[in-house]
């Protein structure tokens, strides 16, 4: 078999994990949506990085042969990776899941590329084309449809609520994770940088959660519960995560970062297939619109 072959088939390999990878985030919006229901916040999230530390740990052993050891500047760094990208983000977004739909908090979500890319443009001077800004403004205006349910004046008259509220606070802590995420990753891989943060992130978590645990009864443990606890761990934190930077390093992080666009999507379709959940036409064209929004920010 010839060398081209055997890269082409390399490949196709790459893009089709590349492929599933939104597919799993999508899902983790159902799993976080079955978790949220049954138990606080706090002990969701702990739950869910306590399995998702251990399989990152597992995979920075596996794919670069040890955990490695931090000078102080990286210690200070994954320390605020923890606290925002594993403990704010996750608390918000268990927060948001145990008030709104599965679908409708994914569309929100869909926010999280504008966000960051609209901050880094202010703050670092990162130029932006105008067919960019008007994706910004094209997916604020989506999401606005889908939070104010096709009602945009009721956004003014205060009827968010706090799960709406909750979610807004999760994609600001992610934007501050990936412009964190920056300056970690100059001396640390994504993976060694992730698992870090991970474990800072679950000692965070344990802090808020142990008081929690007194409310906590053996009937909350259902084969729902702890099936999403191991979808949001294993695949939705872990797999997803080393599929993904296996294609960042084969394929680029600008062809890999494309497929981000589909999370919201089969996040809202997962919401509507597998929850039930009601279909309304200002979901589906204020999704439209963000996710249309998101995909010309993605461009360049």
């Amino acid at each position: 078999m010839s060398e081209r072959v055997v890269r082409s088939a390399t490949h196709a390999g790459i893009y089709l994990r590349l492929a599933a990878v939104p597919a799993i985030w999508g899902g983790t919006f159902i799993a976080g949506r079955v978790l949220a229901l049954a138990v606080p916040a706090a002990v969701g999230a702990l739950l869910r990085f306590t399995v998702a530390s251990v399989v990152l740990v597992a995979a920075a052993w596996l794919f670069e042969g040890r955990l490695p050891r931090l000078d102080r500047r990286q210690l200070l760094a994954t320390l605020a990776l923890g606290a925002t990208g594993v403990f704010a983000y996750n608390l918000f977004f268990l927060g948001a899941l145990s008030r709104l739909p599965a679908s409708r908090t994914s569309l929100i979500v869909a926010l999280n590329p504008v966000v960051t890319i609209a901050v880094a443009s202010a703050l670092f001077g990162e130029r932006m084309r105008p067919l960019r800004w008007s994706g910004v403004a094209l997916a604020l205006a989506g999401v606005w449809i889908v939070v104010s349910r096709g009602e945009p004046m009721s956004v003014l008259t205060g009827a968010v609520g706090v799960g709406e509220l909750m979610m807004f606070g999760g994609v600001c802590a992610w934007a501050a994770y990936t412009l964190i995420g920056r300056s970690v990753l100059q001396g640390l891989t994504p993976i060694a940088a992730s698992a870090w943060a991970a474990l800072w992130g679950t000692a965070m978590l344990a802090v808020v959660a142990v008081p929690e645990f007194g409310g906590l009864s053996a009937a909350m443990a259902t084969g729902k519960v702890l099936a999403a606890v191991l979808y949001l761990g294993v695949l939705g934190t872990g797999l997803a995560f080393v599929w993904y930077y296996q294609a960042v390093r084969a394929i680029g992080p600008a062809r890999t970062a494309i497929f981000n666009n589909l999370v919201p999507v089969f996040g809202a379709a997962f919401g509507v297939l597998l929850l039930d959940e009601p279909v309304s036409v200002s979901l589906l064209a204020g999704g439209a619109l963000a996710v249309t929004g998101v995909m010309l920010v993605s461009r360049g």
